[in-house]
């Protein structure tokens, strides 16, 4: 079989160093830009043009993806911690010794609603149906008000944990379980319709979709396999013609046909790349995550991204 194409590395600009461990970026209606930090565990502003950066919140744990909701506030996903561990001069989000990601009196992760006015946080859920979270990661809100989330769940000495996918109310009233049993559920996102959910594997390099038969409901609990990859996956976000645009770690983007019938690399110099969102009024600039680097970048991007809910 072939290798699927890969593109020229584009020519980025930097907007924040230094980031420990960023991720979530949320593009700014003012040009600037959210991410969340997972090391210290904060909500972090990024100015117009890049620049000095800001903490918005310290929200404590790990928080891993982050969209705004209907309210204008910011809701996160915080995994609740990593085992951090320096090697040689290079953090690690486990210990390598073992494998084990979980750190110690780790008690569960769970869903913040944020106040980008005041930097004061509200926790929304830690747990479902008596099931605590074991490390939520992304999330994406619906045209009704709803947001989807990943949990990826740690890894230990000799196992690691099954994800889920949930779908929850904004205002903290009910969360439900809409698959479980995957390996190492991170991005997600939806079509431009808001008819199908996607969502990357870690573990297996799969993007995985369901059809939606209605607000937080699957037509089937089994999803469709859309590509499988040689790699990684993290973080994705969607293009208005209806691409994924997946975080692909050592490979940069993972551009995926949303009937899976191509997908295309595009490089980039960072060992590490975890999240994408689409930013600017015409929305054909992405802004990326960089782990290794430590950045938040941005370039130019052939086609419109989709605008988001929120």
């Amino acid at each position: 079989m072939a290798e699927p194409a890969t593109a020229p590395e584009p020519e980025i600009t930097e907007l924040a160093t230094g980031l420990q461990f960023p991720e979530g970026p949320i593009a700014l209606p003012d040009g600037g830009a959210l991410v969340v930090e997972l090391r210290p565990g904060t909500l972090t502003r990024v100015p117009p043009g890049g620049g000095t950066t800001e903490v918005v919140a310290e929200l404590g744990g790990a928080p891993n993806g982050a969209a705004i909701g209907p309210d204008g506030a910011c809701y996160v996903a915080n995994n609740g911690g990593f085992r951090w561990t320096e090697v040689n001069g290079r953090v690690l989000a486990f210990d390598p010794a073992t494998g084990s990601s979980e750190p110690d009196g780790f008690r569960g992760g769970w869903i913040d609603r944020v106040d980008l006015r005041t930097g004061d946080h509200t926790v929304l859920y830690r747990e479902c149906d008596g099931d605590h979270f074991l490390g939520p990661n992304d999330i994406v809100f619906d045209t009704e008000g709803g947001f989807w989330f990943t949990d990826f769940g740690k890894s230990y000495r000799r196992s690691v944990d099954r994800g889920a996918v949930y779908y929850a109310l904004a205002d903290g009233s009910r969360v439900t379980c809409v698959a479980s049993g995957l390996n190492g559920p991170n991005g997600v996102g939806l079509s431009p319709a808001g008819d199908r959910l996607y969502v990357a594997e870690t573990y297996t390099g799969r993007l995985l979709a369901w059809d939606l038969s209605g607000p937080g409901q699957v037509a089937s609990p089994a999803p469709t396999v859309v590509v499988a990859t040689k790699g990684h996956f993290d973080s994705l976000a969607v293009e208005a013609g209806g691409n994924v645009v997946v975080a692909a770690l050592r490979r940069g983007l993972c551009v995926v046909a949303p009937d899976g019938s191509a997908h295309e690399y595009v490089p980039l110099p960072d060992t590490s790349t975890t999240n994408v969102c689409f930013a600017g009024d015409d929305l054909r600039t992405v802004y990326v995550t960089m782990w290794s680097t430590a950045r938040l970048v941005s370039f130019e991007w052939p086609r419109p991204g989709l605008r988001l809910a929120y």
